[in-house]
């Protein structure tokens, strides 16, 4: 390798930017003509190789990535294999040198996907959930075409055959946008992911990322969580089982968080314990209180994502304290001492009692009838008259 490496970069960069986009792959040529010739790569299998007019009995390899991280290996034959620990996206552009040690004999090549710039697609995300299924979603390149579609194709290793999307997400234009995979199962390699684009108007650039596939599955919930709560010192005791994921990790890979929230204080609690195992011990456990317990998961020193999951579904322990008749009670006395008030000022308002109770008219009695009739005769009015009293005498 060509002493400083910094120095063959910039080169090589430069040589990027003159680079006809189409082009896949130019070698730096050298007015003494070199014996190594033919040079080739196999992206899929990551092989370098080439071929020499001169027998040389070792070859060393470099091969550089965008962001100046490289990887060099000694080789026997016309042949380098990068397959094992190299993951370099080609999208961004490939650089890399042949070099036979002990002589100034060298072949530096670059590597540039061709199509049209800002056509390729973007913000490509991919995420795995309930275990088997994983969702991959992208944007249009900002530049591409207005007839540009996306073909998106995925390898779980290199030793896998490359698959491509069986079951699209498409926009309203009928542009396939994103891929939904069913059956999906994590391994221990990268994942190789590749979508490119094709259009009536112009070539479409290509794009394409290595992922960690236990590093974006989003953990299920806990399973069969349970509080058993006695009245010792003990308090409650929680237990649950691990998620299910699809590379049946076991059950020291997982860290937990717990949420234990008092429903008299929902937002008293603050740092919810984290625990390395399958149980707990709740110790500030009041009977007379009511509790709702929640669980999620994540991954620990495993092959398993880092992210929080999802919580499981909330469960209640606890007695607590028995308001609920209390506080019918307390409605159904206010309720009725209200609806008299009511009524006692409508009544009062717009009633009288007599109106509403007018008095029952009593029979007349026979047998004071005369005194009645009597008694009217003698108040009536009467005449005065002169007595005159004439005496006869013998």
């Amino acid at each position: 390798m060509f002493d400083p490496l910094g120095l063959i970069c910039m080169i090589w960069w430069y040589m990027m930017l003159l680079r006809p986009l189409h082009a896949d792959i130019q070698c730096m040529e050298y007015a003494q003509e070199s014996p190594l010739t033919n040079v080739n790569m196999d992206w899929r299998k990551m092989e370098l190789s080439w071929e020499s007019s001169r027998n040389f009995s070792e070859y060393k390899c470099t091969i550089t990535d965008r962001d100046m991280e490289y990887i060099d290996i000694k080789a026997y034959s016309p042949l380098c294999n990068f397959s094992v620990g190299v993951h370099i996206p080609l999208h961004k552009g490939v650089f890399f040198i042949i070099e036979v040690p002990n002589t100034n004999i060298s072949k530096q090549c670059t590597f540039l996907p061709g199509g049209m710039n800002g056509s390729a697609i973007e913000n490509f995300s991919c995420v795995i959930y309930n275990i088997f299924l994983m969702n991959c979603t992208w944007q249009a390149g900002r530049d591409a075409p207005a007839d540009t579609q996306y073909f998106l194709y995925w390898q779980k290793s290199r030793e896998d055959n490359q698959m491509e999307c069986k079951l699209y997400i498409k926009d309203e234009n009928s542009r396939n946008m994103g891929c939904i995979f069913q059956n999906v199962s994590i391994g221990t390699e990268k994942a190789y992911f590749l979508v490119n684009g094709s259009s009536k108007d112009s070539l479409i650039q290509f794009y394409d990322e290595y992922i960690d596939l236990y590093k974006i599955e989003i953990l299920t919930a806990p399973l069969n969580v349970a509080a058993h709560c006695t009245r010792d010192s003990a308090g409650c005791i929680i237990t649950w089982h691990p998620p299910l994921t699809s590379n049946n990790e076991k059950a020291k890979c997982f860290e937990y968080e717990i949420s234990i929230q008092n429903k008299d204080e929902p937002n008293k609690e603050k740092n919810p314990p984290h625990v390395r195992n399958n149980r707990y011990e709740f110790q500030n456990y009041n009977e007379k209180k009511r509790y709702t317990l929640r669980i999620r998961a994540r991954g620990k020193n495993c092959l398993v994502s880092k992210n929080w999951g999802e919580w499981s579904e909330p469960i209640e322990f606890g007695r607590g304290e028995d308001y609920f008749i209390f506080v019918i009670l307390f409605l159904t006395a206010l309720g009725t001492i209200s609806i008299t008030l009511l009524l006692y000022c409508l009544f009062k308002r717009y009633c009288s009692f007599k109106s509403i109770f007018p008095p029952i008219p009593q029979p007349r009695d026979k047998f004071n009838a005369d005194e009645d009739i009597q008694t009217e005769y003698v108040s009536l009015p009467t005449k005065s008259h002169t007595e005159e009293v004439a005496r006869i005498e013998e």
